[in-house]
């Protein structure tokens, strides 16, 4: 009795249906199920239509202007021995120069001078010359060295300054500008809220349109962000509308031109943005700072 029992319950329950639905109550109901259907994707699709709209999450934009070096820095003892070692390569295989070639030609004339063979009537071409020898120009470009003040690498009082863009010049410095948030006053990257109709990039620009001092001049490293950070309003705050904030970082580069100072502007290492920043802001920011 098992094997015709097992052979009905594996047969479609279209089969069963099938004549029910011919039937006028049939299509009545089975008419009334697909208009429900459909009027539950409806729904469905205003549903998240009206979540996109709302979202509690606030968008923000954020640059992360980057100055670049302006002099090289200080070499490591490793890169010291292999700089050492290539200048050491680059003499054994390289040919002598006009200066070199020179000061060999007047020691071979001076040794002719002090040979018993010499004739002086091979120099008297040269007696309405004045003969300077290669090793008096040495003598020369020795004085003017020993003149010469480079200018100083490390200025202490522009390097004590974080409002100056003319500290750390072998350092890569960011911008931090101190932003309002909620009754705070806190340092951040330069940010801005994203405004409907405008790119997270557009955002970005209009960041540094908005700082104390003026925009200044910056190319950005492209149009997707580098980086995200959220944070959750206070529950004293937070509301279902209003849950917390999403934070967009982009990366920039300082042109030529370059802003005043400004309390209210400060140009950092990577090593120094714990001093100011938020723990875990820090620590988001420092994942796309590479080299500083």
């Amino acid at each position: 009795m098992a094997v015709p029992y097992g052979r009905t319950a594996c047969r479609p329950l279209l089969c069963y249906i099938s004549p029910f639905r011919c039937t006028p109550a049939g299509k009545r109901v089975f008419r009334q199920l697909s208009t429900d259907k459909s009027l539950r994707g409806s729904d469905l699709q205003t549903q998240v239509v009206t979540e996109k709209q709302r979202s509690p999450w606030t968008l923000m934009a954020a640059v992360c202007l980057e100055r670049l070096p302006v002099i090289s820095a200080d070499r490591n003892p490793i890169e010291e021995q292999f700089g050492n070692l290539l200048q050491e390569i680059e003499y054994e295989t390289s040919i002598l120069s006009e200066h070199e070639l020179r000061l060999q030609a007047d020691a071979e004339r001076l040794r002719r001078m002090q040979t018993d063979g010499y004739d002086s009537d091979d120099e008297k071409s040269r007696k309405s010359q004045e003969i300077v020898l290669t090793q008096d120009l040495e003598d020369m470009w020795e004085q003017k060295l020993k003149s010469f003040q480079p200018a100083p690498r490390v200025d202490a009082e522009a390097d004590q300054d974080l409002t100056s863009l003319r500290r750390r010049l072998a350092d890569s410095l960011v911008l931090v500008a101190e932003q309002q948030v909620g009754d705070k006053k806190l340092w951040m990257l330069p940010q801005a809220e994203w405004r409907e109709g405008e790119t997270l990039r557009r955002t970005a620009e209009r960041a540094l349109a908005s700082l104390p001092a003026g925009a200044p001049e910056a190319t950005f490293l492209g149009n997707a962000p580098c980086g995200v950070y959220k944070y959750k309003l206070p529950r004293a705050i937070r509301t279902d509308t209003s849950t917390g904030v999403k934070i967009f970082f982009f990366k920039a580069v300082l042109g030529h031109a370059q802003p005043p100072p400004s309390p209210a502007l400060m140009w950092l290492r990577k090593d120094e943005l714990q001093r100011f920043l938020k723990p875990a802001y820090t620590t988001k920011v420092e994942r796309f700072l590479f080299g500083l």
